[in-house]
Order: structure tokens, then sequence, then C-alpha cells
């Protein structure tokens, strides 16, 4: 058996900690079955927005009569698009593994894992106990129990990234955020878009006019059957058949490829962490309190796999917590405020804060009274230069203190538009922050103080 000052499992975020830990002299054990740099890197938001990148400029081009200029797309090198994303990504993950190994302080087990006993794992062929463990090990597709999928050569996100040909038609099951972002990159291109989803709207987890206003859009460029089940899956002469059933209705659905994208479920069933005494909820997500500590001594979780967000930038916010905590041996609760994040379809969704949702259950249990905002981008200056008639902003601030509770974003840059909301709320600044700040003219950030500015107190 070896013994090592800190194991850390999952070479996503989890690398912050091991190579902090490692410079400071601790003996490093890292374990990654699969390429360094975690979903973010390999299959996850790096090669999808490299790639999404082709789907707007095609986009574009498909609207440039809109601006006086004739043009058209005369073919598409798919096999272009799919491997300079991946070029790109195995090639750091290559570059982190290799300073991985040549760090003298760290040992890499390039293999799968699964605890045996309390801070005991197997790794591979080899034994190793850890005096402190961090569980970084993330998610991976969900896939639902539909009749004939198991066996019918589906797809999901990890192989969607990596396709060598471009699928002339494409069925989606399911109208999350990965399911929104890779029909836009496929749809740009020319693939023809179905996609079946289970709730009302796309995008759910959104402000419900966002979600709502998305789905209206993507139902005038694709073909989105809302509040159906896809029901079963047979494949014939080579051909996907998805069939897909509401409380009113049957659909038959063919195409050549077919997508799973109904969520992501947490590692914690491989790794068999309850044989290190880490409790999971009814979901496998682990628990982990405030520190994210674990149910179990010296052991930390953080990243996909606790469940909390599902981003790369709250993971690594968590392994500076983490880091802090387990190594440095602070004692430093999570700060969560102003968490944002952004979904990179077309239109571009961005969001930070409480929902209109959230706001209405609150107002009723709570009693809290908020004012809420919203500008058009059309009525702007750039708004009309871009021709974006789809996009605005909506900000909602508490009454009495100014204080803004959320913001979400539709429309051209929203993922960028939403980062002076963020700061403001991080600092606990009010929306005189915004409403007093000088706004470039006409730059596209005026929507944003706009929608501040149309707030009736």
């Amino acid at each position: 058996m070896q013994t090592f000052d800190l194991i850390v499992i999952g070479a996503g975020s989890g690398l912050n900690i091991s190579s902090a830990a490692a410079e400071r002299g601790m003996k490093v054990a890292v374990v990654e079955k699969g390429p360094m740099g975690g979903t973010c890197l390999n299959r996850g938001c790096i090669p999808s927005k490299i790639m999404i990148h082709s789907a707007d400029v095609a986009e574009t081009i498909k609207k440039s009569n809109l601006f006086g200029i004739k043009s058209k797309i005369s073919s598409i090198d798919f096999r272009k698009i799919t491997s300079r994303a991946s070029n790109l990504v195995d090639k750091e993950a290559k570059e982190i593994e290799e300073a991985i190994i040549e760090d003298k302080n760290t040992t890499l087990f390039k293999t799968g894992a699964k605890f045996v006993s309390y801070k005991t794992l197997k790794a591979g062929k080899e034994i190793i106990k850890g005096e402190k463990v961090i569980i970084a090990a993330g998610t991976r597709p969900l896939i639902p129990k539909i009749e004939g999928l198991e066996d019918s050569g589906y797809i999901t996100s990890d192989e969607a990234l990596r396709l060598a040909k471009q699928p002339k038609t494409l069925t989606i099951i399911g109208g999350g955020y990965i399911a929104a972002e890779l029909a836009h990159f496929y749809g740009a291109l020319g693939t023809k878009i179905s996609i079946v989803q289970r709730a009302r709207f796309l995008v759910p987890n959104e402000d419900e006019e966002i979600a709502m206003r998305f789905t209206e859009i993507f139902k005038r460029k694709y073909s989105v059957l809302t509040e159906f089940n896809a029901a079963k899956i047979s494949k014939k002469k080579g051909k996907f058949i998805v069939i897909a059933e509401s409380k009113k209705a049957k659909k038959k659905i063919v195409s050549d490829a077919l997508l799973v994208a109904t969520g992501r479920i947490p590692n914690t069933d491989i790794l068999d962490v309850k044989k290190t005494n880490v409790e999971t909820d009814e979901n496998g997500f682990i628990k982990t309190n405030g520190y994210l500590e674990t149910t179990a001594k010296n052991i930390w979780a953080l990243g996909d796999i606790v469940g909390r967000f599902l981003f790369k930038h709250s993971a690594n916010l968590e392994a500076e917590y983490v880091y802090d905590n387990a190594i440095l041996n602070k004692k430093a609760k999570v700060d969560y405020t102003a968490m944002p994040h952004a979904v990179f379809s077309s239109p571009q969704i961005a969001g930070v804060g409480l929902r209109e949702q959230d706001l209405r259950q609150k107002g009723i249990e709570q009693g809290i009274g908020h004012a809420t905002g919203k500008y058009r981008f059309i009525n702007s200056g750039m708004g009309i230069a871009l021709q974006d008639n789809e996009g605005f902003v909506k900000i909602f601030a508490d009454r009495k203190t100014k204080k803004i509770l959320g913001c979400h974003i539709l429309g051209s840059e929203a993922s960028n538009l939403i980062h002076e909301v963020i700061v403001a709320m991080k600092a606990g600044l009010t929306t005189d922050s915004i409403q007093n700040a000088v706004h470039i003219h006409p730059a596209l950030s005026e929507a944003v103080q706009r929608a501040v500015n149309s707030i009736e107190w």
C-alpha cells in the first residue's frame, strides 16, 4: 500500500489543489482515468465553445442580407470544425499530464478507482491511502430508461463534440442547456433538428420568461416538441425512429443520429463512496457542509459531484475554499454570492441571482417586495445596429434597499453583458451603482442601465 499526504480524485478543478499542495512539499496522488483537465476541457465548455463559434459565424453569414450584404455558405468542412476543437483540447490535456508526471511531489494514477475502505482506494492494481482526500470526480451523462434506447447507437454530448461526419438530421432527447447549445451548433451548420422535451419549455431552469421566449425562438428554427416524452426508440435501415408521446398526441421522428441530453449524474456510484463513509443525497450527489467537508473526517468534495452548481467557474471557486480549509487548515464557508451562468446558444442566455418564479415564491413565504426593470435591445442604438429584435434585459431589486436580487438576459452578448451586474451584486451595491455609472453610447451595455432606469419603485 502506498500512502500520501493528499489524494485528489479527478483532474479537473481538483488539479488547482493538487498542484498547490505539491508546491508546499506535500506528497500528492492524482487519480484520473481519462485525459487531464476534466469535463470542461475535454468534453464540455472548451471544445463546445470552439465549435459553437463556427455555428455563430454560419448564422451571421445567413443573416448578412439584413445588413446589405448578399452572401451564402458554399460548403461546410465539418471534420475540420470538430478536429480543430479536439486537437486543441487534446494538446492541452497532454501538456497538463506531462506537467503532473514531471512534478516530483505528485504521482499520477491514470486509471479507474473505487474506495475499498476509509480514505483508501484501489486505483488500478494499486491500493493507496491518503491522510486527506478530495473528491472532485464530476458527473457523466444521464441515460434515461427508454424502450430500445440502450442498444440503439445513440450519442451523448461526449461523442457529439467529436463526430467526424455531420448528420443531415438529428433528434435530441432533452431540452436543457446542453441540448440548446448542441442544437444551435448542428442546426446553424445545416443539420435538420428535432427536439423532444418533456417540460413545458426548453431551458426550464432559467427565469420563466426567458425560458418561454427562448422556446418560442427555437420553435421558429427547429422542430420542437414540448411536453412530450420519448416513449420508444428503434432503428431501421440505419435510421433512428423515435416515438414521442404527450397527453394528447403521438409523433414519429426519423433521423440519422440520436443525441441524448437529459442531464448529468454524479460518479459517486463508480467510486463507491459509501465505503469511505461519505454520504450522498437521493440523487447520488455528495453531501457537504458550508466548508465542503463531507460526512467523513478529512474528506472534502467539490465541483459537479457535489451538485450545488454544475459550472466550471463554481468548481474553481470551491477549489479555492477546499485548499484553504483542507490544506491551510482555515475554516471558511464558501461564498456563492452572485453565482452566474450562461447558455451559449442562439440567442445567448445569461443569468445571476433570483428568477421571477423564485421571487414570487419568496414574496409569498417571506414578504419580500421586489421591483422589476426591463429593456429590449432593439430600443437601443446598438440593438438597432445588430438587428436584435429578440434580446432583452430583466432585472430585479429589493424595493426597500435597492439591492439587486437577480438579472436575466436573452440576446446578443448576454454572457458578457451580465458581468457588470455580477460585480455590483458581489460588492453588495444597489441599482444606483449601475444607474449612475456612465455607459458608453451606443454600446449594447446601455440596455442593462436602461433596464435599471425602467424600474418603477
